[in-house]
């Protein structure tokens, strides 16, 4: 069925609040969800809500704690959610850390010790709309394995990196390190369907097109080593810089209970006018140069958002459920 994203974001609220999360964090929340939808990350949209809530119930998501913002260096800013929601933990400490870019031309945000981000290109656009530059990093539950392994020692740990333009992102992109985001494994697990080979491993480190056996064993790198690496270097700076877990000590994400993820977010926000002022005319050359060329395009240039969402009827009566 049709539904607008305005109805995805009050029924997400509504359901959110109604597990126990306080109206701001709820809010938070909400619009993230909405704006999954909008932009087409089902994954990351309203097929995550049912999770939200249920780890609301049981206490491994705060849904009302307040984050706890401090500046450990002038150009460094911290967000404790204190494990609670990464969207309020992140909005609480935005403006204090495009201040601090805009004063210094470089600053760091980190959100420590926060539920799952879910999409990490949603925090890297608002920095973008501030006219800065938005490089984010962040971890998951342990679910890729190294080259040549068979067990998992990282999560997807997705890299996103938004460019500001005149009026919207001039270069927009956000994936995982991953050959593959795992919901895409556990969709193809429910529709009965195999998957291509390059993105599992099976128990034994074999590569597999069964996503039965990719779940008992490993997702691989995007790229190979090359993915891995990119992997590795989100698991620092998520998890070393912001003093939040490894990726090796988080339950699955979407599990009922248990303690929190207690995960780290990692940003960057640069002002592109520190040196000099010829940074757009830069970009321009290269994308001039891409767009010349038939079917090439600079990724997220014209991301179109949607206002009105097919919704599957079961997932939609599921949000009415939770949503009372």
């Amino acid at each position: 069925m049709k539904v607008s994203v305005t109805q995805i974001e009050e029924r997400s609220f509504a359901a959110l609040t109604a597990h126990g999360a306080a109206n701001p964090q709820a809010r938070s929340v909400a619009r993230a969800v909405a704006r999954a939808e909008a932009l087409g990350n089902v994954i990351c949209g309203l097929y995550y809500l049912e999770s939200y809530c249920t780890q609301l119930r049981s206490g491994r998501v705060k849904g009302d704690v307040d984050p706890v913002v401090s500046k450990p260096r002038p150009a460094a800013v911290l967000s404790d959610a204190r494990f609670g929601f990464a969207q309020y933990a992140f909005a609480m400490a935005l403006p204090e850390a495009i201040k601090t870019a805009r004063e210094n031309g470089v600053a760091t945000l980190a959100v420590a010790h926060a539920h799952t981000c879910t999409s990490l290109g949603y925090f890297t656009e608002q920095i973008a709309a501030e006219g800065l530059i938005g490089i984010g990093f962040t971890n998951a539950s342990p679910v890729v394995a190294p080259p040549g392994g068979n067990k998992a020692v990282i999560g997807t740990n997705p890299i996103a990196m938004t460019v500001p333009g005149a009026d919207k992102p001039a270069l927009h992109f956000d994936f995982s390190t991953s050959a593959v985001a795992l919901g895409k494994i556990t969709m193809a697990k429910a529709a009965g369907e195999a998957i291509p080979l390059g993105w599992a491993v099976d128990a034994d480190g074999q590569p597999t097109t069964d996503p039965e056996a990719a779940l008992k064993g490993a997702l691989v790198s995007a790229g190979g080593y090359k993915g891995w690496g990119f992997g590795l270097m989100a698991e620092l700076l998520a998890a070393g810089m912001t003093g939040s877990v490894n990726s090796l000590d988080v339950g699955g994400l979407k599990l009922p209970d248990g303690p929190p993820h207690g995960l780290g977010q990692f940003y960057i926000l640069m002002d592109p006018g520190t040196y000099h002022a010829d940074f757009a005319d830069r970009f321009a050359r290269v994308a001039d140069a891409v767009m010349a060329q038939d079917g090439a395009r600079i990724p997220g240039a014209d991301r179109p958002a949607m206002t009105e969402i097919d919704v599957p009827d079961a997932l939609w009566d599921q949000v009415l459920t939770l949503s009372g």
